[in-house]
């Protein structure tokens, strides 16, 4: 699949690829937005028979359950066929699904319409991340992986105002039209790939060593004898020959020691995205009009409204990471964000427990909707963007490739879990519920801390020695900054290549 450079060399190459990442992200966040005001309308709910309950979760959730497999199919077919084609067949994928969707009559035609869409999206959020990463410096990855699940954000702000537009129209209109207006998305994400090209250390192990350079040279606008180039290329030689040192890469590296301590940098990859997920942001997202109407009692078209003003804040507080990732970092954020997130699903639940008169439920009730802005202010500050981030980042490059779809997965298998349970516990459990969430936000705490290195501001090559030069298993205590001051004295001493370096026809 080549592309045309279209683009000049160096920063505007790199916002064409950052452009194409953010874009894919916009599409998660419409497909997970859309659905949680079209469950309500009544032509939709008329079309598929008033389903409730966990027949209702079961078609909702049936979507997440198509991501995790995305993701499972992406850990075979991504090595072979690189990041761009992987991402173009995801976006097929989504064109398809979202066809099927928007032409449904029936219940199994819509569920496998979600259940394709849900293969698409699985391939595209496991290969975006780890495309933006390896086309980014080390000073801004961060801040550019961060910004694609900002746009998650963005996404559900869009579904959330275009469902409660629609949901004044009559007939079918108010639920086919969202769900369809995802395919222009899907297009343009297309038609980008043709302009950006692929990763430098996918074309490297695949034997197109000079393409790979010249990669390098055109996104970060410098000569192949440019210090930079000479570092980013040795980076993935080192990469490389670590993968022949240890072997040809297998699953069962996962569960085996290395050098690179590979198993448990995917467990904590993986447990990032599990953190995200038990965190309870998807109870939020795919059923907040349906939690302030049966939780907090109000009125259904109030509820529409304030749903939408939820998912403002969360994408208000996507702009935190999104800037400032490489400045804050990646551990603290998550320590204080889970905190703060486990501190609000408390206070909800306190507040929804509280009888007394309609005045006071009134009062509690209004204060839990607060509450509700605040979490999605925290999260979208800290776990919805930076475990994007680690995952992209923490796993070694020989096993990238492999790893990064393992570790996504964990977000569509929890995401299912957590969205086929919520009808059922919202409704049996009422306030209770919240507790759930206040247990696991608070458990996440100590896991970041003891367990989870800060990683800002080194290159994925300084990344893989801060991890085989410590083998303790509390990585959250290792100070980061020698490795940090060794990359940078490393770097101001790289001097030109010698004769013997350049690679000769």
């Amino acid at each position: 699949m080549k592309y045309i450079q279209f683009w000049n060399p160096g920063k505007p190459a790199r916002n064409a690829v950052t452009f194409t990442c953010e874009l894919a992200f916009v599409l998660f966040g419409l497909e997970q937005g859309i659905l949680g005001i079209v469950i309500l309308g009544q032509d939709f709910l008329n079309q598929f028979g008033h389903p409730t309950g966990s027949y209702l979760g079961i078609i909702v959730s049936l979507y997440t359950l198509g991501c995790f497999f995305g993701c499972i199919l992406n850990y075979f077919v991504g090595p072979k066929l690189g990041r761009r084609k992987t991402i173009g067949l995801a976006m097929i994928l989504i064109i398809i699904g979202i066809t099927l969707q928007a032409s449904a009559f029936t219940v199994p035609h819509f569920m496998v319409g979600r259940f394709i869409t849900g293969l698409g999206t699985g391939m595209e959020t496991s290969s975006v991340p780890m495309y933006q990463a390896e086309l980014s410096k080390a000073s801004s990855r961060g801040n550019k992986v961060s910004s694609e699940a900002l746009f998650v954000g963005i996404g559900l702000v869009i579904a959330y105002f275009m469902d409660f537009g629609l949901s004044y129209t009559n007939g079918p209109l108010a639920w086919r039209l969202p769900i369809s207006l995802q395919i222009p998305f899907a297009i343009v994400v297309l038609v980008s790939l043709f302009f950006i090209p692929e990763s430098p250390r996918y074309l490297f192990i695949n034997g197109q060593k000079e393409k790979a350079k010249e990669v390098l040279c055109y996104i970060f606008d410098r000569e192949p004898d440019h210090p930079d180039i000479i570092e980013s290329y040795g980076e993935i030689e080192e990469a490389v020959a670590l993968e022949e040192i240890e072997g040809k890469y297998s699953w069962k590296r996962l569960v085996k020691k290395d050098h690179a301590r590979t198993r448990t940098r995917v467990l904590l990859a993986y447990g990032s995205m599990f953190a995200q997920q038990l965190g309870g942001i998807n109870l939020i997202n795919y059923y907040i009009t349906t939690v302030l109407v049966e939780s907090v009692g109000l009125e259904h078209t109030l509820a529409m409204i304030l749903g939408g003003v939820s998912t403002v804040c969360f994408t208000i507080g996507s702009l935190v990471p999104a800037f400032l990732t490489d400045r804050l970092g990646r551990r603290m954020p998550l320590v204080y964000g889970f905190f703060g997130c486990g501190f609000c699903f408390l206070m909800i639940s306190v507040l929804l427990s509280i009888q007394g008169s309609d005045a006071l439920q009134a009062r509690c009730g209004a204060a839990a909707v607060g509450f509700f802005f605040l979490y999605q202010l925290i999260f979208g500050a800290s776990g919805n963007c930076i475990p994007w981030t680690i995952c992209a980042e923490i796993i070694p490059l020989h096993a990238r490739a492999y790893g990064v779809p393992i570790a996504i997965s964990s977000n569509w298998l929890w995401n299912f879990f957590v969205v086929e349970i919520t009808p059922v516990i919202i409704t049996d459990l009422q306030w209770k519920a919240y507790l759930i969430f206040t247990c696991t936000n608070f458990a996440f705490v100590p896991m970041f801390y003891f367990f989870y290195p800060e990683t800002k501001g080194l290159t994925l090559e300084a990344i893989d020695k801060l991890f085989s030069e410590n083998r303790t298993a509390f990585m959250g205590l290792v100070d980061h900054k020698k490795i940090f001051v060794d990359q940078k004295s490393e770097s101001i001493s790289v001097e030109k290549p010698q004769v013997d370096y350049v690679e000769t026809a």
